[in-house]
């Protein structure tokens, strides 16, 4: 079902329409829940997260300001919720974590690949790496997402949710600025390392499959 506009949404929400806000969940909380879970321990917590970010959109709704799209301003909410019930789980992912570190700025391909400053190609690869296959039967897909799923899982809080947020739920980077409240550079740096990451898994995956 296609939604319409965010001022007829708001307005049939303020007027506690059911059929609109049922719509919504459908539409919605499969991503948020997704969102959620980078934040917290196990997958009841989400749930929990996400009931308490839609009881928290009914209840602000008659204030909503549309200063920014009403589903940026429900995942505010939603990780708002989140990062506070996260504060009882070690996966808790404060504000201050999604500032940069040192360790952000370093290589995220071991400088050991590429050619010397000596080489007569510096900084070409040593060796290319090694073809992967090419996910053509919709068994290898869905192992292919799965172990993508499982690596996602892995990465560092901060860089995991601003890869969920950017590539799973397909939020723009100032969108998730926003959502997040960090900087364009942090957002930038966090995202880049969160995918490198994920395409080191996926070639180390790969290349174990790969016959010698």
């Amino acid at each position: 079902m296609e939604l319409p506009a965010d001022a007829v949404i708001v307005a049939r929400l303020r007027a506690r329409d059911e059929a609109m806000f049922a719509a919504l969940l459908d539409a919605w909380s499969p991503g948020m829940l997704r969102v959620a879970r980078a934040y917290v321990g196990d997958e009841h917590a989400a749930q929990d997260v996400v009931q308490e970010a839609w009881l928290g959109v009914l209840r602000g709704i008659d204030d909503f300001e549309s200063r920014a799209s009403l589903r940026t301003w429900t995942y505010r909410i939603l990780v708002n919720r989140a990062m506070s019930r996260g504060s009882r789980d070690a996966r808790v992912i404060p504000a201050s974590a999604l500032t940069l570190t040192a360790e952000d700025y370093a290589p995220t391909v071991d400088p050991a690949r590429f050619r010397g400053s000596d080489d007569p190609y510096p900084g070409h690869w040593r060796s290319h790496p090694e073809r992967w296959p090419t996910p053509e039967s919709e068994l290898l897909a869905r192992e292919t997402r799965r172990y993508l799923a499982a690596a996602l899982e892995q990465l560092p809080a901060r860089q995991r949710i601003v890869v969920t947020l950017r590539d799973v739920e397909g939020y723009s980077s100032e969108q998730v600025c926003e959502i997040l409240a960090v900087s364009a550079a942090n957002q930038r740096v966090l995202l880049h390392r969160g995918r490198a990451a994920l395409r080191a898994a996926l070639e180390e995956h790969f290349t174990q499959e790969v016959p010698a």
